[in-house]
């Protein structure tokens, strides 16, 4: 078994006492991936969204300057997926399942002394469950409890932008980058949910009204976006922006709890 490349921060390759030991436990945030297994399409892993929190952090994690106090749970790599329901490949926790995990995640943090939890989230279908329930966190166990997030200038079409939402340009791009070795781009396709001509207000995402929706009313491929734009140029440079906007955010919240300890 080889532990990620950021071993020293990582809480599962330390001993008991190790982790009992630590100096800095009322300042350094704890960072969780949440993430997903599900279908990218034809041409993507199904563990795209679970890959990238590692992805993220491989990257962010050396850009840190000395001394700056962080660590790394064990990720959570199923999420809350039934949007893809009907796909093969697809995993799926339900939202009482993916809020159990993180309170059990947040209540042994605490207990061993930590004060912080900040969530790197990599699948949107995830996001309402995490806010809710990391104002429980906060409210039951005293933890701060944070979503980093990361700014990236994509500077893509607004079509893509608007509904490119899964296995699209951007994602496909990042795996280019990442992880070449499993994109087959002889079976990317383009194909949108809507489009930004389209009449009306009601539409499956930004939109003055939206629709619950699963993927399969909206995609055949289970593609929403242009896959075939996507490049590994395009997804190294969005990777280096993003991992550095992450670093940056890892930084201020080390740098906030010092001020307020």
């Amino acid at each position: 078994m080889n532990f990620p490349s950021y071993r020293d921060r990582y809480l599962p390759a330390l001993t008991a006492r190790q982790i009992a030991a630590l100096p800095d436990k009322a300042r350094a945030p704890v960072i969780l991936t949440v993430g997903a297994i599900e279908q990218h399409g034809p041409h993507l892993p199904v563990a795209v969204d679970a890959l990238m929190g590692q992805v993220w952090l491989t990257r962010a994690l050396p850009l840190l300057p000395p001394g700056a106090a962080c660590y790394v749970s064990p990720p959570i790599t199923i999420g809350k997926s039934n949007e893809h329901t009907g796909f093969p490949g697809t995993l799926m926790i339900t939202k009482e399942t993916l809020r159990a995990l993180l309170l059990a995640q947040a209540a042994q943090l605490a207990s061993w002394g930590f004060k912080h939890l900040a969530i790197v989230n990599t699948h949107g279908g995830n996001i309402a469950v995490i806010v809710t329930t990391l104002r429980e966190i906060r409210a039951r166990y005293g933890l701060r409890a944070d979503v980093l997030s990361m700014k990236i200038d994509y500077g893509i079409s607004a079509q893509e932008a608007a509904f490119g939402i899964h296995a699209g340009e951007v994602e496909t791009s990042w795996l280019l980058a990442a992880a070449p070795q499993l994109v087959d781009m002889t079976k990317a396709a383009c194909e949108y949910p809507a489009a930004l001509s389209d009449p009306g207000e009601l539409r499956p995402t930004v939109a003055p009204v939206t629709v619950a929706w699963c993927t399969r009313d909206l995609s055949v491929s289970g593609i929403m976006g242009d896959a075939p734009a996507a490049t590994a140029a395009k997804g190294e440079r969005w990777l280096e922006q993003g991992a550095r906007s992450l670093a940056a955010a890892i930084v201020a919240l080390g740098r906030d709890a010092a001020a307020g300890a």
